[in-house]
């Protein structure tokens, strides 16, 4: 059985993540670190691992580990998953795994360098809704792709969320613009080349709460928008000559609405349903990633390809900045 300790007590990795782990049919949670031993305690029973620890060092240096799950502030992802690489664990680490593609260099050197796995945690690239869009893509369901549409939006102003806390790593390009970047770039294979955006920023917190963008991928186009301050909303829509393709919950499975992808033909004379009952993309996350670990092969999210995400997302901040095109 493949051992997690879980870096912080963070609510994604209490609701979401380490209950997958729990279910997960090869990992276990082994360990809980927190730098209050008490908030370590309570989440390590919850969860019936065996073992808690008051400072994250000393879950690093402890042998009951194989792997650590980083679900910290995202101003800390690269710090702690150096220090785990450097301590022999694989990391699994939150997206997004850095804040500068240049950040991400360091951790291919502590990845070759410990001889782990690292990889950011963009559980869509396990779930079978996206798989099953990339099938359709590669067969040609909707002939030639044109165009790709996206939307992730919500609403938060909690000053003490980290998203709203530019010294954390907050704002929405870092949280939720890397969604409709990351799916697009799965299932096409493809590299945008150069992207026009506009940003706005929050004139209280100083992150950026809204950000509307178009990538040219050189045989298609993706546009989108995100914000940390609209009315929730999530769909990504890819749009061919001989049909398109609506992927209804695209990113948050099932909270945003059922797990479906839609194709529908060209003359818009028939419609095929596909469901996704339970997809459990965390789980899938989490046994995919034990696998690699333990040396099978597996698909899991390279650093390579995270340095890839985090270059359109560095690009898309600096097209803001200007008018026109900003090459990537």
């Amino acid at each position: 059985m493949f051992r997690f300790g879980i870096l912080s007590t963070a609510k994604i990795g209490r609701d979401l993540v380490v209950p997958a782990i729990q279910d997960a049919e090869n990992c276990v949670v082994s360990a809980v670190a927190s730098r209050d031993l008490a908030k370590a305690r309570a989440m390590a029973d919850r969860f019936s691992a065996p073992h808690a620890f008051g400072s994250y060092e000393e879950m690093l240096a402890s042998d009951t580990i194989d792997a650590v799950y980083i679900p910290l502030p995202t101003s800390q992802h690269v710090e702690w998953t150096i220090k785990a690489a450097n301590a022999g664990k694989h990391v699994l680490c939150e997206k997004p795994i850095a804040l500068r593609a240049s950040e991400i260099d360091q951790l291919i050197a502590a990845r070759d360098r410990n001889r782990v796995l690292i990889a950011e945690a963009f559980m869509v690239t396990y779930s079978p809704v996206w798989r099953k869009v990339r099938s359709l893509i590669e067969e040609g369901a909707i002939g030639r792709l044109r165009h790709v549409q996206g939307a992730f939006t919500y609403f938060n102003r909690d000053p003490g969320n980290m998203r709203n806390i530019p010294e954390l790593g907050g704002g929405g390009l870092p949280d939720i613009g890397v969604y409709p970047t990351i799916t697009t770039r799965f299932v096409t294979g493809k590299e945008p080349l150069r992207v026009q955006a506009s940003t706005d920023r929050d004139p209280e917190f100083g992150t950026d709460i809204y950000s509307s963008v178009r990538a040219d991928f050189g045989d298609f186009e993706l546009s989108f928008y995100i914000s940390t301050q609209l009315a929730a909303r999530q769909v990504m829509v890819f749009h061919g000559d001989k049909g398109f393709i609506e992927v209804k919950s695209p990113f948050n499975a099932d909270r945003y609405g059922r797990e479906e992808v839609e194709l529908t033909n060209q003359n818009h004379a028939q419609s095929q349903l596909f469901r996704f009952q339970d997809a459990r993309q965390y789980k899938l996350q989490a046994e995919a990633f034990a696998r690699a670990a333990t040396g099978e092969q597996e698909e899991v999210v390279t650093l390579e390809n995270s340095r890839l995400n985090q270059k359109l997302i560095d690009a898309i901040y600096r097209a803001s900045e200007k008018d026109g095109w900003e090459e990537i």
